[in-house]
């Protein structure tokens, strides 16, 4: 990632990048404390810092937050500490259960705005969530990626030398879930979530999507680039597009937080001669219904 990036560099017409500095604390700092351990258990959790930053900049507190795919609900946990009511759908029961552990420990730090966590398909979000149409100022998730991205490892410095463990890597056993399907049946998922969320937006309310590029086989794909062209088809206009830093700056340098995995598959392909690089933040990509844009709302 070029760190000298311009604020404010157009992407496209009508579109503007910026910078959020959102790993200046490591993921698991960022978490002690605010989730419940039992939490950590999920393969892909959304760094709060990106949640919360993002919260502020498009919400007024009372403003209804939702996520269609909450995992441990770190969308909600962070909109209910900053006074937003905040419901999530989480197609996976054992993590719906730890969205509301996490629910209930946002209460006990303060937070007091409602929440709910709803165990469904957010493929059919209006079915599961069926009275908020209209209703919605931010809709906040991320896509999951599958195993060959996400999980935690022990190295030979944790386990006396043996072999790399990897952990926590699966979703589920459920091949129904979108992080088992390919790359195509997972965006045309995505469709279908763009399509129910449009109808939960209240006039001025945006859908944000956090992505980034993964390689599957040595080859990059560019989900954002095609998270963004299924928005389109679906009716969506990209009105802001963020790098949300997962790497921290320190006198002008990248600290990396790049994980494991990235860190061998950079290191792999650059011994084969491919300059690859481990990705140093997440794409931020925000959303309005074309419809909605002649209106004169916005933020």
């Amino acid at each position: 990632m070029n760190t000298n990036m311009n604020m404010n560099s157009r992407t496209r017409p009508g579109v503007f990048t910026s910078v959020l500095c959102t790993g200046q604390r490591p993921s698991r700092l960022q978490r002690k404390g605010r989730y419940t351990p039992e939490s950590m258990a999920h393969p892909a959790k959304m760094l709060p810092a990106i949640a919360a930053q993002v919260i502020a900049a498009y919400t007024e507190p009372g403003d209804l937050v939702i996520d269609p795919m909450c995992g441990i609900g770190t969308t909600l946990v962070e909109a209910v500490h900053q006074g937003r009511p905040a419901i999530g759908v989480e197609y996976e029961a054992r993590f719906a259960r730890m969205a509301a552990g996490n629910l209930r420990h946002a209460r006990t730090q303060g937070a007091s705005a409602a929440s709910e966590v709803v165990h469904g398909d957010a493929r059919t979000i209006t079915t599961a969530l069926p009275d908020l149409a209209g209703t919605a100022a931010l809709i906040l998730t991320s896509p999951p990626y599958g195993a060959a991205t996400h999980g935690q490892v022990r190295t030979g410095r944790d386990n006396g030398g043996g072999r790399v463990d990897k952990f926590h890597s699966r979703y589920s056993t459920d091949r129904a879930n979108l992080a088992h399907r390919s790359t195509a049946e997972l965006l045309a998922g995505f469709g279908q979530i763009f399509n129910g969320c449009a109808t939960l937006l209240c006039p001025s309310g945006v859908i944000a999507v956090t992505a980034r590029p993964f390689r599957v086989a040595g080859e990059l794909v560019d989900l954002p680039g095609q998270i963004i062209t299924t928005a389109e088809d679906h009716g969506l206009v990209l009105v802001d597009r963020i790098a949300a830093l997962l790497c921290g700056l320190r006198d002008g340098q990248i600290v990396t937080r790049a994980s494991f995995f990235q860190m061998v598959e950079a290191r792999r392909l650059r011994e084969h001669g491919i300059p690859a690089m481990a990705v140093a933040h997440e794409d931020l990509l925000v959303f309005r219904p074309a419809s909605s844009l002649g209106d004169g709302g916005g933020r």
